[in-house]
């Protein structure tokens, strides 16, 4: 289930199936990614209060550009380019990937104790992200629990006949994940990227209900707001 918190009176989104890793999602409130010259002194005060929250000196982010690229965080590593799934493995650093409709995949294997977060807009969820990501991080799919995270719902993600096929391809079961209307074809991403690692094997699945489109007031939206630069982020910390 996913709820409401705060870090210094900021709005973070969290959900209560991990419990044993710091995991939310940034709000308008919280921006940490932005490129608008009116958010420049807002998200260097948000870093400040994330990074003294979490205990850790930086936050790491990497150079995402749709791809299935993942990466390992290392100490002292701060770059990753071309990368759009970073795994983590050390409690020294904390981890954050940034999102404006896409959807946030927030993977943590309980017995090994790692975790990571994935960026699956339409180009990664064809290319099955989430579950290479497991694959990466050699995780058995029942010691999974996943939390995706706010992105744009069915309700307004209409897409063309090339990438319907393309995320149809990716499940062996599509009844539920789109519907057609007005002519148009909506799918559901969240649940496209759900039903993927449930039919993967992963078992405990909790699916954020807020849809950045809708909800815009409190989360970034590329489509609805202009190809906006603004990002909520997916933040881990072991």
């Amino acid at each position: 289930m996913f709820y409401f918190d705060k870090i210094s009176g900021k709005s973070i989104l969290k959900s209560d199936l991990i419990s044993d890793i710091e995991n939310f999602f940034t709000t308008r409130e919280s921006v940490l990614k932005s490129s608008e010259p009116d958010t420049e002194k807002a998200v260097k005060k948000n870093k400040e209060l994330i990074c003294e929250y979490l205990g850790v000196d930086e936050l790491i982010s990497p150079v995402q550009t749709h791809s299935s690229n993942i990466q390992y965080a290392e100490i002292g590593k701060a770059e990753y380019p071309d990368t759009d799934a970073l795994i983590l493995t050390n409690n020294q650093q904390a981890v954050f990937l940034n999102f404006a409709d896409c959807t946030p995949v927030v993977l943590y294997d309980k017995k090994q104790h790692i975790a990571s977060v994935a960026h699956a807009g339409w180009r990664g969820t064809v290319q099955k992200i989430a579950v290479k990501t497991i694959e990466f991080m050699r995780s058995n799919p029942e010691n999974i629990q996943a939390v995706i995270g706010p992105a744009i719902s069915m309700c307004c993600y209409n897409v063309g006949t090339e990438v319907f096929e393309g995320l149809k391809s990716t499940v062996k079961n599509f009844d539920g994940l789109y519907k057609l209307e007005n002519n148009e074809i909506f799918v559901d991403l969240k649940g496209i990227n759900a039903r993927q690692l449930r039919e993967f094997g992963v078992l405990e699945i909790d699916i954020c209900p807020y849809c950045t489109f809708c909800d815009n007031d409190m989360f970034y939206s590329y489509r609805k707001e202009n190809a906006t630069t603004s990002r909520h982020s997916a933040v881990i910390k072991l």
